[in-house]
């Protein structure tokens, strides 16, 4: 998947605040689609027409309010699963790590898969309750807000309701991983050059080309959990889903009897869609925060401009930057020294 890099001028503070900004705000411009994927995924009645018809339903049901249901738990998710994602990978990739500091492409990758599963551990209630919010019709709701979510169906349904279809995330890992491999292994061949030569635009269009393949793989396997999500017997229609099943596998045999195994892959158009603008977004957004950063830090002359500040070392931390700066302020340079001072 496509990834920002570590740039070591920032703070650790401020890599979370521009990784969390970049998320929030490419999540909250692309939830439109993301509505009317889960909705197709389930099986509503507002995507039996298509893509369009699907905003159009919504939109007369639900109003502008509807394509923005589930946004807030689905950000406040993005902080938890960051955060556990990026700890469990760390600790793989250094088990895997040779004594040279390599590791494998696939291994990487491997170690990708097993760090979401257990991001995705933690975070599955949240993922569960923005399923429900955006399956409900917001005029008309049964949950009202992230803690009500939860509360009602540990109340309702008990604590099982609340990671019912997790194991479907664990098998769609292995497609998703596959996927991913199957991209990156032939990217050289792609672009007729080594990996370490790919350009800003090159890295972007990676990103977009391994999470289209790896999401179109893994894609049955989330859309049965949607479904697994959604059905309750507590909820008006079964909470929506197109189909009832009493677990996985009754839920795939029946969406294959019943509507032909390429509903499984339903909602896959506006997930597509979706792909391009979330990874632009996410970029823009991640290295306007950074420029704003570098400059606090001293590094650039202004956050509208690349330009280095002349005379500072970019290798150098922003903590190693001001004690350097502290320490030439209060030294008493003469002429003598002026010489070293003028490289500051």
């Amino acid at each position: 998947m496509a990834s920002v890099k570590k740039d070591n001028r920032l703070t650790s503070s401020q890599s979370s605040v521009c990784v969390g900004f970049a998320g929030i705000f490419s999540k909250t411009i692309t939830s439109p689609l993301e509505v009317v994927k889960i909705k197709s995924q389930v099986g509503t009645f507002h995507t039996k027409r298509g893509l369009c018809q699907s905003f159009m339903l919504i939109y007369q049901h639900e109003g502008l309010r509807g394509f923005w249901k589930g946004n807030l738990v689905s950000c406040l998710r993005l902080f938890p699963y960051t955060a556990v994602h990026l700890t469990t990978y760390k600790k793989i990739v250094d088990l895997h790590m040779d004594e040279l500091g390599f590791i494998s492409q696939w291994r990487a990758i491997f170690a990708g898969g097993l760090a979401g599963v257990a991001a995705a551990l933690v975070t599955y209630p949240l993922e569960v309750a923005e399923t429900r919010l955006i399956v409900q019709n917001c005029r008309e709701p049964t949950y009202i807000g992230v803690v009500h979510t939860l509360s009602k169906i540990y109340r309702t349904e008990g604590l099982f309701a609340l990671y019912r279809g997790f194991s479907l995330t664990v098998l769609g890992a292995f497609p998703f991983s596959v996927g991913c491999y199957a991209v990156y292994m032939n990217l050289d061949k792609l672009w007729q050059e080594p990996p370490f030569r790919f350009t800003p635009l090159q890295n972007f269009i990676n990103g977009c080309l391994a999470a289209g393949v790896a999401q179109t793989l893994s894609y049955p396997f989330e859309t049965v959990k949607r479904k697994m999500q959604a059905q309750s017997a507590r909820l008006p229609h079964f909470g929506g889903a197109d189909v009832h099943f009493s677990g996985m596998m009754d839920c795939f045999i029946q969406v294959i009897r019943n509507k032909g195994i390429l509903s499984l892959w339903n909602g896959l158009t506006a997930n597509t869609i979706k792909i391009v603008p979330y990874f632009g977004l996410l970029f823009i957004c991640f290295e306007t925060c950074k420029q704003v950063c570098l400059y606090r830090n001293g590094y650039i002359v202004s956050p509208l401009s690349y330009k280095l500040t002349p005379g500072v070392d970019q290798s150098l931390g922003p903590n190693e930057l001001e004690e350097v700066k502290r320490y030439l302020k209060n030294r008493n340079f003469g002429s003598g020294g002026s010489s070293f001072g003028n490289r500051w």
